[in-house]
């Protein structure tokens, strides 16, 4: 039931990554692809400061003495967040997923394969395999 729930929720989150790239394709023209991801990285850092503010046990003392390479993932974001603002209105809402998504699935397997970034390993077998080809079709076909 747990993992039921979980899936769910990953799945209205990546509903809602298509939904974040619709509004910066259109926000990033309008006051330009920097400017728009900033605003994104705002508001997301006000939001999560008030949820800080009133949550039971904020943990902030000890995210400073975990290893510098786990402090690289918020690198990422903003880059992810400027390819959608330049992507989206170039190719669309759903080839800019599409092509996401094939980079998420490839990246992930590695991960899960070598067991890299601290995660566990996961061997991948063929039906992955099959299921990042088939995104890659779908990549193709779009």
């Amino acid at each position: 039931m747990q993992q039921a729930l979980i899936l769910l929720l990953v799945l209205v989150a990546g509903m809602g990554l298509s939904v974040e790239a619709g509004l910066l394709g259109p926000l990033g023209e309008k006051v330009g692809h920097l400017s728009a991801t900033l605003s994104i990285f705002l508001v997301g850092a006000l939001l999560l400061s008030l949820v800080l503010v009133f949550s039971p046990r904020p943990r902030l003392g000890t995210l400073f003495r975990q290893p510098r390479w786990m402090l690289t993932g918020g690198i990422l974001g903003p880059i992810y967040v400027i390819v959608l603002t330049l992507a989206t209105p170039l190719v669309g809402v759903g080839m800019t997923m599409v092509g996401i998504l094939c980079g998420q699935v490839a990246a992930s397997l590695a991960i899960d394969h070598f067991g890299w970034l601290g995660s566990e390993r996961r061997a991948v077998d063929g039906y992955r395999v099959l299921a990042l080809v088939m995104i890659l079709a779908a990549l193709w076909l779009m």
